[in-house]
């Protein structure tokens, strides 16, 4: 997601031009906390800190925020856990340095069908993820679509029972069934 696209909550103020942010900085630009960043950090989806001398803040780049952005982006968007949302990145990542390798102009044949091969198997386990999310949404929906017909049976019997006919007779229920 780019600094300019819109987030659910509205559109996503780009970073200042400085070279790097505090943590809180970019806490408020992505719209989480500190500690969730610094959580991400220890879980492997975000760089940690290099080391720095006692006292001194973690200052995160442009490219640091924009990675930050992209893993909550993915996280809200497919509804994953964290070690799903860490795969998916790896995965992306690796895609990226294959990308970067074709994009040579000194790869023999034989090793361009080789990356391009490593990328496929990345792709396929992120569609696995994405798929066995969407087969997970699927079930929702459609319990949510049979939880809904049934409301909306108990409606029109409640609809025909203040009319005065309890069951409704053949007319009424066809009736009911048309709104």
């Amino acid at each position: 997601m780019s600094a300019d696209t819109p987030s659910p909550t509205g559109p996503t103020p780009t970073p200042p031009r400085a070279a790097s942010l505090r943590i809180g900085d970019v806490a408020r630009l992505v719209g989480t906390t500190p500690r969730t960043i610094r959580y991400y950090e220890e879980i492997g989806l975000l760089e940690e800190a290099p080391a720095r001398p006692s006292g001194q803040h973690r200052m995160y780049t442009r490219a640091e925020v924009e990675r930050l952005r992209e893993v909550m982006r993915l996280k809200n968007l497919l509804g994953v856990s964290l070690e799903e949302l860490k795969q998916l990145l790896a995965a992306e990542e690796a895609r990226a340095e294959v990308r970067a390798q074709l994009r040579r102009q000194d790869v023999d044949p034989a090793r361009r069908r080789e990356l391009l091969r490593e990328a496929l198997g990345h792709i396929d386990r992120q569609l696995e993820l994405v798929r066995h999310r969407a087969v997970e949404l699927a079930k929702l929906e459609q319990e949510l679509s049979e939880t809904r017909k049934r409301v909306r049976r108990k409606i029109r019997e409640l609809d025909a029972q203040a009319g005065g006919a309890f069951p409704p007779t053949a007319l009424q229920g066809a009736a009911a069934r048309k709104r």
